[in-house]
């Protein structure tokens, strides 16, 4: 499914009915794992997000607790996790906005009472066919390509890396947007190009994107997590205007490791949906849908670390966005 060309997989695991764990960590508002608002057309529903069709140049995007791994859904929703989602977003929109424009209209007005903290009211986009992967450290499939031929989509790096390194300088992996049930498949820049048709644009998205991620990963740092590596979304607006969308540098679009615990050679903690797919590995599930029933502890080990990422980014705890969202 397409939101003006941004591409969204449907997966049947979601009509699976949801478990409803209560979160350690305090209020986090109504769980959703579907949404239904009534007064508006729901036009696609991810893994994550649900569309809503709001008028002829505007849509609503709601974030929901799903989560899937693997590219299932699994029946379990996770408390908070698309409100801290949209939370992080919302705060890396307007810290990058004197960079690149973004979709977003409000995260208030024109957004339903009951999904006031998850939703947002954006702009409809002509999205650019790729995902735009920016990576600082060596990890997930960066990693096994490079034990194997020493590169990373196309990109030559230095001998004698190891899994976690860093570095020498961020580099730009674009992917392509698979179609459902299949998985993003990485590309050199020239491909990239070429799936685009513009090369001055990709160039442009390219450097952006690089820029994007040093001024967050340099940020994060300071506040105790290392930005490994992100995917961003691109678009044009009806003018033509290059502008960033979906979400921005969160625990579902990038590696956030505590730069406490880093230490290259291994894999790292992280502040994202590890712990789940972790789980999911050990329990000898084949990795096809239907996904299982997460158990309690570890939905609530999730959202904690969904909710530790969002306060040590933002500096406030992610109820006071709760009440600043609230109808």
């Amino acid at each position: 499914m397409l939101y003006l060309g941004f591409e969204f997989d449907h997966n049947s695991n979601t009509d699976a009915t949801p478990k409803r764990p209560e979160s350690p960590s305090g209020p986090i508002g109504s769980v959703a794992f579907m949404t239904a608002l009534s007064d508006l057309t729901l036009i696609a529903s991810g893994k994550v997000r649900d569309i809503y069709s709001v008028d002829d140049d505007k849509l609503l995007l709601v974030a929901s607790d799903r989560v899937s791994t693997f590219d299932a859904v699994h029946p379990t929703p996770i408390p908070g996790k698309g409100a801290v989602l949209t939370a992080i977003s919302a705060f890396w929109f307007d810290r990058i906005a004197g960079l690149v424009q973004n979709h977003t209209v409000s995260v208030t007005d024109g957004v339903p009472d009951e999904v006031r903290g998850r939703g947002v009211l954006v702009r409809k986009l002509e999205m650019l066919p790729v995902e735009c992967v920016v990576r600082g450290y060596l990890a997930g499939s960066g990693w096994a390509e490079y034990q194997e031929s020493g590169t990373v989509c196309g990109v030559a790096l230095p001998e004698g890396l190891q899994e976690s390194s860093q570095l020498p300088e961020p580099i730009f992996t674009p992917a392509t947007k698979a179609e459902v049930g299949d998985h993003d498949e990485n590309i050199d820049f020239d491909t990239a190009c070429g799936v685009v048709g513009d090369r001055d644009l990709m160039t442009k998205v390219r450097d952006l994107s690089i820029q994007i991620y040093k001024e967050g990963a340099a940020y994060a740092r300071e506040r105790g997590i290392i930005l490994a590596d992100t995917k961003f979304e691109f678009g044009e607006d009806e003018d033509g205007v290059l502008t960033i969308g979906d979400e921005v540098l969160t625990p579902d679009s990038s590696r956030f490791w505590p730069a406490d615990e880093y230490e290259p050679g291994r894999g790292q903690a992280s502040f994202d949906k590890q712990i789940v797919r972790d789980w999911a590995t050990s329990t000898g599930w084949d990795k096809k849908a239907p996904a299982p029933e997460i158990p309690q502890e570890i939905a609530d080990a999730t959202i904690a670390r969904y909710r530790e990422a969002y306060e040590l980014l933002t500096g406030e705890s992610l109820d006071a966005w709760l009440e600043r969202t609230a109808p």
